[in-house]
């Protein structure tokens, strides 16, 4: 037996090569960027089309996923986020703080794309036909700025500035126009709309925030890509739900779009601008339609049942987009029917479909997604997998994670908890101030369908989550410490205060806006939505994984947590790793899953015998020691 053959499928599934949705350079189509994992690391991957021709363009010993292709192809921009220092010898690979690079298409030396612009994180880019840049930067000390870098560094003007978030959202076919998102009211949830000229004089403003008391937001979707064409695709939120509009900040006009709907609309333009691309996502699936504008309605570009989690139409109008779902694993497609990128290799085992659960929670209906063992009936041991952002929302697409604790017994639910995308504006906004609390309450009333319905063993059951999941899950825990077996968070916020204090500038306005102000302007709010005020509370056992040099989630507060868990002697363990807010290293996403499935069948309660599922999860247990 192989080697590959004796991999259990869990394995198999993170092994197994993937790409991207290939991003193609608008005025070179045959030239194209994607990310692959296929030497067990995501990198960046250059792939002329003509010649057939793939070629790996970052080496790095954490991975690379952002890249841009100039217009004409020429050029790859890369961002490097091991050169936040002048020490060659100290990289702080997954810091998201760093400095654009760039190199040829063909291959070849990498260089500083922009040199005049210091280290940061960055704030969107977007490159020019004539080689200038607009580039958009964020640090501590200045906010957010923003740039006009012109070739070889010469002449480069500063174009924006302010302390609030902001960032590049778009520039025109011509150069002539930028389109930047900014939140200059206060309000990081909600962005407002400027388009200047290239010496940073405003052309107009679109606010649908009025000055911050009005929640409603507005987004870049992108210039039309034809020449003379001055019309913007913004995405905007009046009908309680995001939907495309046309807006000319020249001609100062603004067009609605006949999309009717029912979910939140994004969109792009075709090559030509003569139609645009819209991406439908609605109760956890998403679907393509093509539009014309001032036309008749959307057409239904046909797609697999499923979530799209990216699309782009090519020149000769066909459409490739990203495709899967719960239990077929991406693939590139085409709308011809042929499969665009096909990584050679071993290939991921598909898993089991989704059913959908809806429960009446104290905010409104909640939707989870159930994935159960194909053998065995419940009730199952039980993950409650907790989706990050917060504004996100789990959909049925392909989830290497969720699929692994399928195969060792257990039943998965994922909760699109108030704060998540993808239920309307209201939904997605109905987080402010008791932050964390009211997600937790989502989750307690599918907690309680679980185990009611038969599906989830109430004494087996294991709360879990990264980022904004690993919060909830420490937060749970503590204020919810006799519904959850044990809890596994990785990447969490555990000191809200501390982590305030020690995060990006971006992550800092968007707590303000989640809870009202600082941690001195606001403190009972902060102590209430912090899982440390709660960690003394803490009866189940605790896994906690963390990047040490994770800028979202910084590690000291996760220490300060860790430090109190051990004062009393709480059963718990910390798996610390050299990444960032998680790692683009397959070998090392396997170790952490590995360690969170062996932490999980140490220490979940033993059921009584004579129950499948118990049966199930044991046996598995025992070939796992």
């Amino acid at each position: 037996m192989s080697s590959a053959e004796a991999m259990p499928d869990w394995e198999k599934r993170f092994r197994a090569p993937r790409v991207s949705l290939p991003d193609w350079a608008e005025d070179a189509p045959d030239r194209s960027l994607f990310v692959s994992n296929a030497t067990g690391t995501y990198e960046i991957y250059a792939w002329d089309r003509k010649t057939g021709e793939q070629r790996m363009v970052t080496d790095r010993p954490d991975g690379t996923t952002d890249a841009v292709l100039s217009p004409d192809g020429e050029w790859i921009w890369w961002f490097d986020d091991g050169r936040s220092s002048d020490d060659p010898a100290a990289p702080s690979y997954g810091d998201e703080f760093g400095v654009w690079m760039r190199q040829p298409f063909g291959g070849g030396e990498d260089v500083p794309a922009a040199p005049g612009l210091e280290p940061s994180y960055p704030a969107g880019l977007a490159i020019g036909r004539d080689g200038s840049a607009v580039v958009g930067r964020s640090t501590d000390e200045d906010g957010t700025t923003v740039h006009l870098a012109r070739p070889g560094g010469v002449g480069d003007v500063e174009i924006y500035r302010h302390r609030e978030s902001a960032g590049v959202g778009d520039l025109s076919y011509d150069g002539s126009l930028i389109a930047l998102e900014h939140t200059e009211h206060g309000d990081a949830m909600h962005s407002a709309l400027r388009v200047v000229r290239p010496d940073g004089s405003t052309v107009a403003e679109l606010d649908d925030t009025e000055g911050g008391t009005k929640e409603l937001g507005l987004a870049v979707m992108g210039f039309a890509p034809v020449a003379g064409d001055t019309r913007l695709l913004v995405g905007h939120q009046r009908r309680g739900r995001w939907e495309p509009m046309i807006w000319d900040p020249v001609a100062g006009t603004e067009t609605e779009l006949a999309i009717d709907l029912p979910g939140d609309v994004s969109a792009e333009w075709y090559p030509d601008a003569s139609a645009i691309l819209v991406e439908h996502g609605f109760e956890a699936r998403s679907e393509l339609w093509r539009h014309e504008p001032g036309g008749s309605a959307p057409v239904r570009v046909e797609t697999p049942a499923g979530s799209v989690s990216g699309a782009t139409a090519r020149p000769d109008g066909t459409v490739e987009y990203l495709w899967s779902s719960a239990a077929q694993p991406p693939v590139v497609r085409s709308t011809t029917g042929a499969v665009v990128l096909d990584p050679p290799g071993l290939k991921a085992p598909g898993s089991v479909p989704v059913r959908d659960a809806w429960v009446e929670g104290p905010g409104g209906r909640v939707h989870a997604l159930v994935q159960t063992p194909a053998a065995g009936e419940g009730p199952f041991p039980t993950v409650f997998e907790i989706h990050g952002g917060p504004t996100w929302h789990d959909s049925d697409a392909f989830a290497s994670g969720p699929a692994a604790w399928v195969d060792h017994g257990f039943a998965v639910v994922r909760v699109n908890y108030r704060g998540s995308t993808g239920y309307g504006r209201a939904w997605t906004d109905a987080l402010k101030h008791r932050v964390g609390l009211i997600e937790l309450e989502d989750i307690a009333a599918v907690r309680e369908w679980a185990v009611e319905s038969g599906l989830a063993d109430p004494d087996r059951l294991i709360l879990a989550g990264g980022s904004w999941g690993g919060y909830l899950t420490l937060l749970g825990l503590g204020t919810q410490p006799d519904a959850w077996a044990l809890g596994l968070a990785a990447v969490p916020v555990a000191d809200y205060v501390t982590a305030y204090h020690d995060e990006m500038e971006a992550l800092k306005a968007m707590d303000r806006t989640l809870l009202g102000g600082t941690p001195e302007e606001v403190p009972e709010r902060f102590e209430a939505s912090s899982p440390l005020t709660y960690v003394d509370a803490v009866r189940a056992p605790v896994y906690i994984s963390a990047g040490v040099n994770d800028p979202r989630c910084p590690i000291r507060q996760v220490e300060n947590y860790v430090d109190r868990l051990k004062a009393r002697d709480a059963v718990h363990e910390v798996y610390r790793y050299d990444a960032g807010h998680g790692s683009l290293v397959v070998e090392e996403r396997i170790k952490q899953v590995g360690l969170e499935l062996d932490f999980a069948l140490r220490h979940l309660p033993e059921r009584a015998p004579g129950t499948t599922a118990a049966t199930t999860a044991t046996t598995v247990s025992e070939k796992q020691q």
